[in-house]
């Protein structure tokens, strides 16, 4: 072990976890996220790292099986199953019944039903992916109705109770450089790997919408650089669309079963393959986006709603030999539905994928990190924190006559930043200005000047230029 991993270990005793690749052989054939397999790890685990293979193994067997297990079979024979799974929730607009399908064990959505009380519950139980504790019954009407699966309980999967006030405590015995590495580490990186510091904190903006409510960002990145990877496996809160077709029911609210979509159920929404990606009715859903990512509230028919759902966009961009945009007009590369300067001016930040390295052998993680489940549920409790945006507001200078939507973007995108690497600082007096500035604000303000300039590329009505803010030095 490093020193780094010593640090992780001793800090974050319950929470923390032994990660490199060749540990997670074990879960060869099962379709689990990072969040599900650092649990089990760790659960299987002692102290030194050791897992109880047999121990594990059976659990799988158990509780996770795959789609070679018999439990259609075990169904029909009137057996109760109770299994730890991934279910896919749908709404049939023609039927009025709540579908459900479990990919992993070979249950398709026609064959597959939720009891009508679960879906009134207060369990978590959404529209899309839920991963959790599910009880299957089998179901034989009477007549010439077939028999289907029934899902007649649910527990979602939360296995940790967040101390956020610990894990503030913990960050005190950390450099910022060091944090910073931690960071990377959570997200199941090596950050040995990187090039220097700045290419690193570029890294870690991937998961500013994870702590911070209603930030919209676009990302454009060569293919190879682990953009999908972080929205997908990180976080159950979150919902990644990888092409297909959207619909405004399908993001907002759909009125025929009254059942929310997902960016009403989520923590962020993530649009990936952005360029594969069809959308039905492309003006009535662009209204619904301008006003949405304006003011996080929607209204569908007679139906208003408020969500805290932030929009990132992920799309592929084409480089030159010398791994530079060919086109100068980033937006270009969007959807026709995205070209709409309005619209994109409602994204706060822009991420130059370009700037990441590709996904090689040295950036896979072997080491101690924080537990991805532990992880998620600390990153899902600090959206929640608004001490850390009224503190941004203090240090932060802003002229009268600033744009209303640049201000707002600047002060989203630094607060988030300051959410991830300095959690443990309530007040100005224990914050080093020097860092807040490089690592908070002046990223802040570069995210934000991307969508500027290129705002003012396609619309002459758009200046390139952004406020003059500045920071507050309480200590002079």
């Amino acid at each position: 072990m490093n020193a780094l991993d010593q640090k992780i270990k001793s800090c974050f005793v319950e929470e923390s976890v032994l990660k490199y690749p060749e540990r997670y052989g074990i879960f060869s054939g099962k379709n689990l996220p990072s969040f599900i397999k650092d649990w089990l790890i760790k659960r299987y685990s002692d102290y030194n790292g050791e897992i109880d293979k047999e121990g594990l193994l059976t659990f799988l067997e158990n509780h996770i099986p795959g789609k070679d297990s018999n439990i259609k079979t075990r169904l029909i024979q009137g057996e109760e199953i109770k299994i730890l799974a991934r279910v896919l929730i749908e709404s049939d607009l023609k039927s009025g019944v709540h579908k459900f399908a479990i990919p992993d064990i070979g249950i398709k959505a026609n064959e597959g039903r939720v009891a009508p009380y679960v879906i009134k519950l207060k369990n978590g139980l959404k529209e899309g992916e839920n991963w959790g504790v599910i009880t299957l019954d089998y179901m034989q009407p009477d007549g010439k109705e077939k028999g289907y699966a029934e899902l007649s309980e649910f527990k979602p999967f939360k296995p940790y109770k967040v101390d956020f006030e610990y894990f503030c405590e913990a960050r005190k015995s950390f450099s910022t450089p060091e944090w910073i590495d931690f960071l990377i580490r959570c997200m199941e990186y090596n950050p040995e790997g990187f090039e220097n510091l700045t290419q690193k904190l570029f890294f870690l903006t991937r998961l500013l919408v994870f702590v911070e409510p209603n930030l919209n960002l676009i990302e454009l990145a060569p293919k190879g650089t682990g953009k999908s990877y972080v929205y997908d496996n990180l976080s159950k809160y979150g919902w990644h669309i990888s092409g297909g077709k959207v619909t405004r029911a399908k993001l907002f609210y759909d009125m025929n079963t009254n059942v929310p979509g997902i960016i009403p159920s989520y923590e962020f929404v993530a649009m990936d393959e952005i360029q594969t990606i069809s959308f039905d009715n492309e003006e009535e859903l662009k209204g619904a986006l301008k006003n949405y990512l304006e003011f996080g509230n929607f209204t569908v028919g007679k139906t208003k709603q408020v969500s805290q759902a932030g929009l990132i966009l992920l799309g592929n961009i084409d480089l030159d030999s010398e791994r530079k945009p060919i086109s100068k007009k980033y937006f270009m590369e969007l959807p026709q539905i995205f070209h709409e300067t309005a619209l994109l001016d409602r994204f706060h930040g822009f991420i130059e994928g370009w700037k990441l390295p590709r996904i090689n052998e040295d950036l896979k993680l072997k080491g101690y990190t924080l537990n991805v489940e532990y992880f998620s549920e600390i990153l899902s409790h600090m959206r929640s924190i608004s001490r850390y945006s009224a503190l941004i507001s203090e240090l932060l200078k802003v002229p009268t006559k600033a744009d209303t939507r640049d201000t707002t973007a600047i002060k989203r995108l630094t607060t988030a930043y300051f959410k991830l690497l300095f959690p443990h600082i309530t007040t100005h007096d224990g914050l080093d200005i020097n860092e807040f500035k490089t690592f908070c604000f002046e990223s802040a303000y570069e995210k934000r000047g991307i969508i500027k300039k290129q705002l003012a590329m396609m619309d002459l009505e758009y200046r390139a230029n952004l406020p003059d803010i500045e920071i507050r030095n309480f200590k002079s």
